[in-house]
């Protein structure tokens, strides 16, 4: 498939539970103007613990550089898994921009902020040990996850998650997602665009906010997500295929030498030419630290 933009974020690469293979599978099947990494590429937490880098890791960067070498520009907005990156922000690493945050301008005119939305956690500026306790259990969360999904395989069912059904039955956690929407939500409004994109909660989403854009990429450790603007503007959350899971090989579909694509299209933002840009509200002002 061809796009105009394709925004990706929680790759989580150096961690086992990244899904390289599936991942892979997209990148080929994929081409585009703009790839936007938001955050979280690498785990540069789990590459300090322990060494996974593998060789579906290596392949993902080649696969990137060479599409930036060919006719994609490629922006990487580092995310806090990934903050090592931080000190490397303006310098040019083989043609990839490294930035905190970027604007996409769409075919359509509107503008997107772009930021991984870790700057929202306060354990980002005040316990940074309590988050990395946090993403220890998430780890042994994704670990059993694993292995529960294979089961699931041998007895003929799909891949359903685990760790996505504990987060989001939690009212705490429902309720931290609904702030973080809206803390998103404040940011772009301040920034006088007219939607947001961004990751690191790992769950993909696209809706609209007291008319402001809310999207979000959602990763590729549980749900395999995407974002991905056509060429009229719509942005589109792409999904998983149905019968594609973790390890398996892609399928035939029907009539001679087809093939089962990797993602499917789920929701749209659809294009809406000459939007003015939204005046700045203060309604959530000192809600959320929108500073780096």
């Amino acid at each position: 498939m061809k796009y105009n933009a394709i925004w990706i974020s929680d790759v989580h690469l150096g961690s086992r539970h990244a899904q390289t293979d599936l991942l892979l599978d997209f990148l080929h099947e994929s081409q585009c103007r703009h790839l936007y990494l938001v955050g979280d590429i690498i785990d540069g937490w789990e590459l300090r613990r322990r060494w996974l880098w593998d060789t579906n890791s290596n392949t993902v960067i080649q696969k990137i550089l060479r599409m930036n070498r060919k006719e994609t520009r490629v922006t990487y907005v580092y995310g806090n898994h990934d903050e090592f990156l931080e000190e490397f922000v303006g310098l040019n690493l083989g043609g990839v921009r490294l930035v905190e945050r970027a604007i996409h301008e769409g075919v359509d005119g509107r503008r997107f902020l772009v930021m991984h939305g870790h700057q929202l956690d306060g354990l980002v500026y005040f316990n940074r040990l309590l988050e990395r306790v946090g993403s220890r259990i998430y780890d042994w969360i994704l670990e059993f996850n694993l292995h529960f999904n294979r089961v699931r395989r041998r007895l003929g069912f799909g891949y359903w998650s685990v760790a996505a059904h504990l987060k989001f039955q939690a009212k705490s956690a429902v309720k931290y997602v609904t702030q973080f929407e809206e803390g998103m939500v404040h940011i772009a409004r301040q920034a006088q665009v007219d939607g947001v994109i961004c990751g690191h909660i790992h769950r993909a989403e696209i809706r609209n906010v007291d008319g402001i854009e809310y999207l979000n990429c959602g990763d590729w450790v549980e749900s395999c997500t995407a974002l991905a603007e056509d060429f009229e503007g719509n942005i589109h959350l792409l999904k998983l295929h149905p019968s594609r899971t973790r390890g398996s090989k892609p399928a035939n579909a029907s009539g001679p030498g087809a093939v089962v694509p990797t993602m499917v299209r789920a929701e749209q933002s659809r294009s809406c030419p000459n939007v003015p840009a939204p005046v700045p509200q203060p309604e959530l002002a000192g809600l959320f630290n929108s500073g780096h």
